[in-house]
């Protein structure tokens, strides 16, 4: 498995480089818990819910909740669905409690289930217990990938928003990446990236930031189509989706192939536009990719500089951050000088 470390930048308090260690998703999304609407319950569930939350020992009730899953009535497992759901979102140390009771390949078994309701509820409860990282192994190798992966494909809305999520959590062990890279999940999440509401659209480019880090994944988000929806919502600055589109582009366009679709779906006037009315860090970004597309292309120089790049990027050498400026130098210097291959030798050396 090939692996190619993204571009060193700070988002939200975090550097870009440690997206690969599993611990980013709470920087770049917010799928920290399922954030479904609460479910309906019978009041004499809801007290054994209350009383499960507030006391120290719910082992009782969690062994009858998980034979309710693996024997009990559509209804019945909707319900423990639900409560399980409930736990682990509520009480952050029953997560790992449920899933050494022996929720989770039950769980995973709703997943392939014909009732849309009772997916969802099992999709959600996974999410919520992928939050426990000591769960993550355990839940992918029960076979969770490909059913996740039909969620994101057949599931509410809800579903694969929340199926995202977790897909998500499992890409943070590297090994899985490729496992849900293969079981097709990268153009279910270009098109909910594409076609999702707001909250499918965060959750599908976190996602694939993540699974992104690994070269065979990024060949197959730029043959899913995902960069016509990145340069859209690049260039649409009230969709506040301009950063996180941009970081998914960041790590994509260490690939040629991607290169050439960004060029293809007019990509640099949107970059070279964000460099102009950007906030500093969409700026910072956007010459970033600017310089991996223009530093061993002529004809890619000739194009940037064509849009009239060499102004904003003055200004920002001059007024931007300290990489923001030292990035806008070196791409400047090659807009004014493309056929130079000392120029562009130089460029390589500046550290993305």
């Amino acid at each position: 498995m090939e692996m190619e470390n993204p571009a060193d930048f700070s988002y939200l308090g975090r550097n870009f480089s440690d997206v690969s260690n599993g611990e980013h998703s709470s920087a770049f999304s917010d799928c920290n818990s399922d954030r479904s609407g609460e479910f309906q319950t019978a009041s004499s569930q809801s007290r054994r819910l209350l009383i499960s939350c507030t006391s120290d020992n719910s082992d009782d009730l969690i062994r009858q909740l998980i034979a309710d899953l693996e024997a009990g009535s559509i209804e019945e497992q909707k319900q423990a669905a639900m409560e399980i759901r409930l736990l682990a979102k509520n009480k952050s140390e029953n997560r790992l409690k449920i899933a050494k009771a022996g929720a989770i390949k039950p769980l995973v078994s709703l997943l392939s289930c014909s009732d849309l309701q009772l997916q969802e509820y099992g999709v959600t409860a996974i999410l919520n217990l992928s939050l426990c990282d000591e769960n993550k192994q355990l839940i992918a190798s029960s076979g969770a990938i490909k059913p996740l992966v039909r969620s994101l494909k057949t599931g509410t809305p809800t579903a694969k928003e929340n199926a995202a999520c977790a897909l998500l959590r499992l890409s943070q062990i590297e090994e899985n990446k490729v496992a849900i890279g293969r079981s097709g999940a990268i153009p279910l999440l270009v098109n909910l990236l594409e076609s999702g509401g707001f909250r499918g659209k965060k959750d599908a480019s976190t996602a694939l930031y993540s699974l992104c880090s690994v070269k065979e994944n990024k060949i197959r988000a730029v043959q899913s189509g995902i960069m016509k929806p990145l340069v859209e919502l690049m260039a649409d600055f009230g969709s506040n989706m301009v950063d996180k589109s941009a970081y998914v582009l960041s790590v994509l366009v260490s690939v040629p192939e991607a290169r050439a679709a960004l060029v293809e779906e007019g990509g640099i006037p949107v970059l070279v536009e964000i460099i102009e009315v950007g906030s500093q860090r969409q700026k910072e970004i956007s010459v970033a990719i600017l310089l991996q597309l223009c530093e061993n292309s002529a004809v890619h120089r000739n194009m940037v500089a064509r849009e009239g790049a060499i102004p904003p990027l003055v200004a920002l050498s001059q007024s931007g951050t300290d990489r923001a400026k030292q990035k806008a130098e070196t791409l400047t210097e090659l807009l004014r000088q493309p056929r130079s291959g000392n120029v562009a030798a130089r460029a390589s050396d500046v550290s993305l």
